[in-house]
């Protein structure tokens, strides 16, 4: 008879003690230890390495396998589609993750209403078959080889697999599945990892697809272990604030294509909608004449955008100014801030600063610097900057303009879209074949070039 023990694991981390405590040692977490049976003992089966049998086959010399081109299939969702790389592979596992609300479970209907002949199952662990029916009623998707299965039990949803050989399968979510034979909790990192390995095993033996949706935590990570993220073949996380329209599906992890792409949707009454571009959405309400707007150019993966920087500088009345950000790193702001007060001389240490990137848009590459720091100086003298430009570079702590990467993409972007005069740092201007592009570009080497060029 077996022995029946417990151990307590960190559901963050996945570290293992035999004793509780508050704080995992490893990933420094609090109150993440979660107790869990493990059945030890019993059934013992020793191995070694002379009753293992390798045939000829199981291992070749790379030179000797024959290339295969992967086939893929399309969801006709573009945005999705950039993501995935070009479509999704046949017996891939990919993985999202993203805020609760934000549009997942919508994601993967529209996906199953979009791929045409293709069975597709669904199984739901957090709606019934009739609320998932009332939804795709709202959205009004004409869901035709849809299968929907209301389980939570895996063993029951592996019986279901086999007998309908589905060539899609959505699983909502992975929290919430659990395997009878691990006497552990959904949600717990050993129900985690054995389901997905499990869903792992069935997508590479029956040859089918699966999109498995997952919770994150508070930190924005994708709730589990990290080794979830490793087992799978794709990661993509679906971000955006639920106070705005638009969301950003992010690749984090592609076996078969590029992680340096995004897709951008906006949430309507009908589903999620795709935006072809961008640029020009950002751009649409912005306000023409107004001290503190500058515009620049974020690269989002390969794809460029422009986007408007919103500075508001006010007397502060208390003692400590305020330095408040949305969408850009405070840290950042707090040494832009430094670098204005040091090499042009303002004195912004009784001024509160309001920083927004519109649109709720975040921005964590270092070529929207420039702008966030003329766009601070242009509220604080309360002189606007010409709506026709565009800034772009990183600044250094001693006030330099430093080169950006993709300045051509940015410069190329922002000339489509009709603006007249782009100011970059100096370094790119050499790589640069300025006479092709119809607007004027202007290099700069400090922050006191740019505001010569700009007042």
């Amino acid at each position: 008879m077996s022995k029946v023990k417990t151990k307590y694991v960190c559901q963050n981390c996945g570290y293992s003690s035999v004793r509780w405590s508050g704080k995992c040692p490893d990933c420094d977490n609090w109150n993440t230890l979660v107790e869990e049976i493990q059945n030890t003992g019993g059934d013992k089966r020793k191995s070694s390495l002379q009753n293992v049998k390798i045939s000829n086959g199981s291992y070749k010399l790379i030179s000797e396998i024959d290339s295969v081109n992967e086939s893929r299939t399309l969801t006709h969702i573009s945005e999705l589609d950039r993501v995935l790389g070009g479509g999704i592979v046949d017996s891939s596992v990919i993985l999202i993750g993203g805020d609760p609300g934000i549009g997942k479970s919508t994601l993967m209907l529209q996906l199953a209403e979009k791929i045409e002949g293709k069975k597709i199952l669904y199984v739901s662990g957090e709606e019934s078959a009739a609320q998932i029916k009332l939804r795709s009623d709202r959205l009004n998707y004409d869901l035709g080889n849809f299968y929907i299965l209301s389980e939570t039990n895996l063993d029951n949803i592996q019986a279901v697999i086999e007998r309908e050989v589905p060539d899609i399968v959505i699983v909502d979510s992975v929290q919430t599945i659990f395997r009878p034979e691990i006497e552990s909790a959904p949600g717990t990192v050993s129900q985690l990892r054995e389901s997905t390995a499990l869903l792992m095993y069935l997508a590479k033996k029956n040859d089918f697809s699966v999109f498995i949706v997952g919770h994150i935590t508070k930190d924005g990570m994708i709730a589990g272990p990290k080794v979830l993220e490793h087992m799978v073949d794709v990661v993509m996380q679906f971000e955006g604030e639920r106070t705005h329209s638009f969301r950003i599906l992010r690749g984090i992890k592609n076996r078969f294509g590029s992680t340096n792409e995004i897709g951008i949707f906006e949430m309507t009454d009908l589903g999620l909608k795709e935006v072809i571009n961008p640029s020009e959405v950002f751009l649409s309400q912005r306000n023409y004449g107004a001290s503190g707007c500058v515009i620049s150019s974020s690269v989002e993966g390969t794809r460029p955008i422009l986007i408007e920087v919103q500075a508001l500088v006010t007397s502060s009345n208390y003692g400590i100014p305020q330095r408040t950000s949305m969408g850009f790193d405070y840290k950042k702001l707090n040494i832009i801030v430094a670098v204005l007060e040091k090499k042009l001389g303002i004195f912004l240490n009784k001024s509160d600063i309001f920083l927004n990137i519109a649109g709720g848009v975040k921005i964590e590459e270092p070529a929207t610097d420039l702008a966030v720091a003329m766009s601070i100086y242009s509220s604080f003298r309360d002189i606007p900057v010409d709506s026709e430009t565009v800034l772009l570079g990183e600044i250094g702590l001693s006030g330099e303009v430093r080169t950006i990467s993709y300045a051509e993409r940015r410069i190329t972007e922002a000339a489509k879209l009709g603006f007249k005069k782009i100011i970059i740092p100096k370094g790119n201007l050499k790589n640069i074949n300025a006479k092709k592009f119809k607007a004027e570009i202007i290099g700069v080497e400090k922050i006191n070039d740019a505001i010569d060029k700009l007042f």
